[in-house]
């Protein structure tokens, strides 16, 4: 018996086929032949490209929705943190991850009870719910932009390897005499780990000295 097509089916096997053929590569065409249809079939379902990246975008999220609910710290800060590198460790497992993700709609209403829960938080700690949630959006607009950044550095997943274009020392040649640029590349393009530790950091002590109500000792 056929698999039945449908829009769910779809989004799971762009998904699984992204770190093949990333994003430029992930065409309704060559879902269909994963799918072994022909492409009209697809069409039923998206209309174009956009609605089928919202669609992988919500699924992404659906897989990731569980782990940030769940992450775990002693503080509203150490929460925050955890949930998020969540979503960037999501993220950076998919070649063009983040850029999957940014700028798209979800198409349901799944994410709503890991955000939920992850407002609450907010609330219990002292946030209002709207620097509840300025502070999420914040965070997240932080990693997502990041995570885009460090792809491009590290284009493929699975290898890690170090796009030449990024390469540190052929940089600095390019750059003799403006050690501060070269300086300033080697800080953006080199520990990326730590600088998007360095980053988060951060925005975590500003969501704190500018959203929590002055004076408030946050748990």
């Amino acid at each position: 018996m056929a698999t039945r097509i449908d829009r769910a089916l779809v989004a799971r096997t762009a998904l699984d086929l992204l770190n093949e053929v990333g994003l430029e590569g992930l065409t309704l065409r060559r879902i269909a032949k994963e799918l072994n249809v022909q492409a009209p079939a697809l069409y039923w379902h998206f209309k174009n490209k956009q609605e089928l990246l919202d669609e992988v975008a919500t699924e992404m999220f659906r897989r990731m929705a569980e782990p940030l609910a769940a992450a775990e710290g002693d503080t509203w800060q150490q929460r925050m943190s955890a949930a998020i590198r969540e979503m960037r460790r999501f993220l950076l497992a998919y070649r063009d991850g983040a850029k999957v993700f940014s700028g798209t709609r979800l198409t349901d209403i799944s994410y709503a009870t890991p955000l939920e829960h992850l407002l609450r938080d907010c609330l219990d700690a002292g946030f209002t719910p709207r620097a509840a949630a300025r502070a999420w959006f914040t965070v997240i607009t932080y990693t997502v932009g990041y995570v885009i950044e460090e792809q491009s550095v590290h284009p493929t997943p699975t290898t890690g390897e170090r796009d030449p274009a990024y390469d540190l020392e052929a940089r600095a040649r390019r750059l003799e005499g403006y050690p501060l640029a070269d300086e300033a590349g080697r800080e953006f393009f080199g520990d990326l780990e730590s600088g998007y530790e360095d980053g988060l950091r951060a925005i975590i002590a500003g969501i704190e000295a500018t959203l929590l109500p002055s004076g408030l000792a946050a748990p």
